[in-house]
């Protein structure tokens, strides 16, 4: 019973991943002009990206997307009551081990990681997207920033702090990043569709998992 848990925990994130790729917009590739800057603002975070990204998908209070339709980058932005849990979730999919950095004052954590474009089953490199996580834990809330690079993107495919799309896209954005404390910030068990104490069974499950403590009924 405990394994099926884990199972749908993974599924759930597994579904993540997918929304944050949904947003994709193609455009002409011009190559690369890292000269131009973007600001953006939300109640929670504002910064700057390389290049010229165009907002997306806004409706939503604590979550932001950004295109830049020249290189095919997606930027989302996002907040949550603890993201530090929520980066043991994705632990399940191997994300592990993130490089930390400071910048602007702030405190990051730097995953690297893949996932295919639209429900794609063909494993293709225009298929894959290389994706950046960048999560910061405040006092009272934390903060996620996802760059995806798409297949098709001019720029370099992204797999460390040494690769292009970290050096010219990704750390200067966070070197721009100011954090700003929210009210009612979603929690991460709402965005799982469960309750506190289910929440926490279950993230207690996912730690005994990732510590080999796993039953086998």
């Amino acid at each position: 019973m405990e394994n099926k848990n884990i199972i749908i925990i993974a599924v759930a994130i597994v579904a993540i991943v997918a929304i944050a790729g949904v947003i994709f917009a193609t455009g002409m590739l011009n190559g690369n002009n890292n000269k131009e800057s973007t600001q953006f603002k939300t109640d929670f975070m504002e910064g700057s990206f390389v290049g010229q990204a165009s907002p997306v998908n806004n409706s939503e209070q604590y979550m932001h997307s950004y295109v830049d339709k020249v290189h095919n980058i997606t930027y989302n932005v996002t907040t949550v009551d603890n993201s530090s849990e929520l980066m043991e979730i994705y632990g399940l999919q191997g994300i592990t081990n993130p490089d930390e950095r400071t910048f602007n004052g702030n405190d990051w954590n730097i995953y690297f990681t893949q996932a295919m474009a639209n429900n794609e089953t063909n494993y293709t490199e225009e298929n894959i997207m290389n994706i950046v996580i960048c999560e910061s834990q405040g006092k009272n809330q934390g903060y996620l920033v996802y760059v995806i690079f798409d297949g098709k993107s001019d720029i370099d495919h992204v797999n460390s702090i040494f690769g292009q799309g970290y050096i010219e896209f990704v750390e200067p954005l966070l070197k721009t990043i100011t954090l700003k404390e929210s009210q009612d910030v979603p929690k991460v068990n709402e965005e799982f569709g469960l309750s506190e104490e289910a929440f926490a069974e279950q993230l207690n499950l996912i730690r005994q998992y990732q510590a080999g403590n796993v039953s086998e009924e």
